[in-house]
């Protein structure tokens, strides 16, 4: 265990230095804990790799790519601009709400990873700074996806251990997560004010342009779009249809290389490899936190903290979800809470469950490896040019996910103490 937390701490704070690049020290992480935690070995690397997660980046990263060729993204952006007339807070309110609503009915990874390449191009026509915008998104995907059974990862988890439905999840986190939402995204925008400046210019330039001239190649959009439209309606039905998201995705990807033009080395290259092999990474190593018992140690502690009373049984799992979720990743943790919050549920008490489920998903926005979308975001604003820091997303995201835990908090005395 002492080599699994030590190798987990010492690759954070390496990460946190922004001195190497975080999948060159994650990767070293992982083969740490390979070779020296005793009983983990590479089988127990393999069985902690979220498959389902890498198989759903690299399709939608194949599809994205394709779609992108025939320029409907730029269309997309330029009608954005234009629908907000190129007024930063129209632009911030369209952006956040769009990317929260996808995430509460798709998903907040496949979102980012839809969105993200539409914001460059909005920026680059209105000629500000894309990375305000990309945090603000990652934020509202986080937030957005609490509110549904689908969402996040975390409710997922929680569905498939309780049994909880998808009514009962909208019904007692959708609340929430619109008050969150409005504070948060409202609180963004005035910190991001300064650097969301838009020239009257730019704003007329906009809304000039002709958003049907950005259609680069018409025949490659009538073979892909398709594709990747069906792609997200199966995303809506893989539930009932009982088939994982990454295959979803790598079957979308497959039609979309059967039916393109694009050479089939030109579309995997625009894989990001470094972002698939931090993911990689980063399970092999929570995985070794795991199996050694450290990451149940601290769940553990949550009975230990809240001493039996069901209203600081009820803040503990909430805060401790939250900080557990932003140090280590919110789907592990989440995953080793379940049997604790078992334990301490020892009624059926539903709360308990919504509970965890607001502390997991909005811790997720602390750290830039504390959700998956979280982690895709950067791995594509590295790739334009555009990096964001640990620590400059650090600064974002702790009073983000304070503030957000503190507004859970308050609903969950309100709702599930008082009443």
């Amino acid at each position: 265990m002492a080599v699994a937390v030590a190798t987990f701490l010492l690759a954070l704070a390496l990460i946190a230095s922004e001195r190497l690049h975080r999948t060159k020290v994650a990767l070293l992480g992982a083969a740490i804990a390979v070779l020296f935690v005793p009983g983990f070995g590479q089988e127990g690397a393999v069985a902690a790799i979220d498959f389902n997660t890498i198989g759903l980046l690299a399709g939608m990263m194949i599809l994205v790519h394709l779609t992108q060729q025939s320029g409907v993204y730029d269309y997309i952006a330029i009608r954005a601009g234009q629908l907000s007339r190129g007024e930063p807070f129209r632009v911030v309110l369209s952006l956040a709400c769009t990317t929260a609503l996808l995430s509460a009915f798709l998903d907040n990874l496949t979102t980012i990873l839809l969105v993200v390449p539409i914001t460059f191009l909005l920026a680059d026509a209105l000629d500000v700074d894309p990375i305000p915008l990309i945090v603000i998104e990652v934020m509202a995907s986080n937030i957005g996806g609490t509110a549904t059974l689908i969402g996040d990862p975390p409710n997922i988890i929680i569905a498939g251990a309780t049994g909880l439905s998808f009514n009962e999840f909208i019904a007692n986190l959708a609340p929430v997560v619109v008050v969150t939402f409005a504070v948060v995204i409202a609180a963004l925008y005035g910190y991001y004010r300064p650097r969301l400046r838009i020239e009257e210019g730019k704003r007329a330039h906009v809304m000039e342009l002709d958003a049907r001239a950005a259609i680069r190649d018409r025949d490659e959009l009538r073979r892909t779009v398709p594709v990747l439209a069906l792609t997200v309606l199966a995303f809506f039905l893989h539930q009932p249809l009982h088939i994982e998201p990454a295959t979803v995705a790598l079957a979308g990807a497959s039609v979309g290389l059967l039916v393109t033009r694009v050479p089939l080395e030109q579309a995997l290259s625009r894989i990001e490899w470094p972002t698939l092999f931090f993911f990689v990474a980063l399970f092999v190593m929570v995985g070794a936190l795991e199996e050694t018992g450290a990451i149940g140690h601290v769940a553990d502690a949550v009975g230990d903290v809240t001493g039996g009373d069901r209203t600081t049984e009820l803040i503990g799992v909430l805060w401790i979800g939250g900080i557990g979720s932003a140090i280590v990743d919110n789907i592990p943790f989440t995953t080793a809470m379940i049997p604790v919050v078992s334990e301490l549920n020892e009624t059926g008490d539903a709360a308990y469950w919504w509970a965890l489920a607001l502390g997991a998903c909005f811790g997720g926005n602390a750290t830039i490896i504390a959700a998956a979308a979280n982690v895709a975001a950067a791995g594509l604003t590295e790739r334009a040019g555009h990096p964001i820091g640990f620590t400059s997303f650090l600064k974002i995201g702790i009073p983000v996910a304070v503030a957000s835990l503190l507004i859970a908090t308050g609903y969950v005395l309100l709702r599930y103490v008082v009443v």
